[in-house]
């Protein structure tokens, strides 16, 4: 497979992911995101500030978090998102630590 392929193939299935986690999951919390899978919606925003950062593009954060979720962050976390629970801020501790 060519390089441009690979591209255009790694790019499509991150749409399909942003896509999933957007419109069809909102109801996932992004700290159950983050205690199951170490990272979540926010964590793809700023990689995507970051690869834009890696090729000269300054991207604020709230730019990329709105291009990643598809409006403001504010009006996404308003609609969806829902404070987390003692259980779950818990398990964040957890897993979380610092190991330092």
């Amino acid at each position: 497979m060519d390089d441009q392929t690979r591209i255009e193939l790694e790019a499509a299935a991150f749409r399909r992911m942003q896509k999933h986690l957007i419109e069809d999951r909102p109801d996932v919390q992004n700290i159950d995101m983050m205690n199951l899978t170490g990272f979540c919606r926010n964590c793809l925003s700023r990689w995507y500030q970051e690869a834009a950062a890696e090729k000269g593009i300054e991207i604020s954060k709230e730019t990329a978090r709105e291009t990643f979720y598809g409006k403001p962050f504010d009006e996404w976390r308003a609609e969806f998102q829902t404070e987390a629970s003692p259980e779950q801020r818990a398990a964040f501790d957890q897993t979380h630590k610092r190991h330092d």
